[in-house]
């Protein structure tokens, strides 16, 4: 038997590194639930409110690439557990302003990046050619899937952005 043979072809290989993609994504959301108790998306949206005194809830879901509707789901859920507080705007009582608690800024202190930042400091560190051929690549494979019309935003996370397994 020749080693051709013992190979896999390309087709299996790229789809292994696919599922072990979904696997790290997957294994690193299941780390912050259970050692911090928040996902991904949160701790995303939470680092992003720690950087702002108030910010409104538009501006926020147009800084982290999410719906407002989303965004309004998620904050629900971090203000149901103490991390942020919202208020009316008193110029304007349509718009709805969200700060980070002290609560939140413990938890900060202690929860690690997520995982996009990770992958963008590593992306960054590639050459640019090397960076292009990724994204074509990954663009080719979107099309190959029929995911070109799936709404995704920038966040690594599985799932749901605003439907993880926390309790209402």
């Amino acid at each position: 038997m020749n080693n051709k043979s013992k190979e896999q072809p390309l087709s299996k290989e790229v789809l292994i590194a696919l599922r072990r993609i979904m696997q790290a994504i997957d294994l690193h959301s299941k780390s912050l639930v259970k050692k911090y108790g928040i996902t991904g998306p949160q701790l995303v949206i939470l680092q992003e409110l720690s950087g702002h005194k108030e910010i409104s809830v538009g501006e926020l879901a147009k800084t982290v690439s999410l719906g407002q509707a989303t965004v309004t789901g998620v904050l629900n859920r971090l203000e149901k557990r103490g991390y942020i507080t919202r208020r009316r705007s008193k110029k304007d009582k349509r718009r709805v302003l969200v700060r980070a608690t002290e609560t939140c800024q413990k938890l900060l202190d202690e929860a690690p990046s997520p995982l996009q930042e990770t992958f963008i400091n590593q992306f960054e560190r590639m050459q640019n050619w090397e960076q292009h051929m990724a994204l074509s690549t990954l663009q080719r494979m979107v099309v190959m899937m029929d995911a070109k019309a799936i709404d995704a935003a920038p966040i690594l996370a599985t799932g749901s952005v605003i439907n993880f397994t926390e309790e209402d």
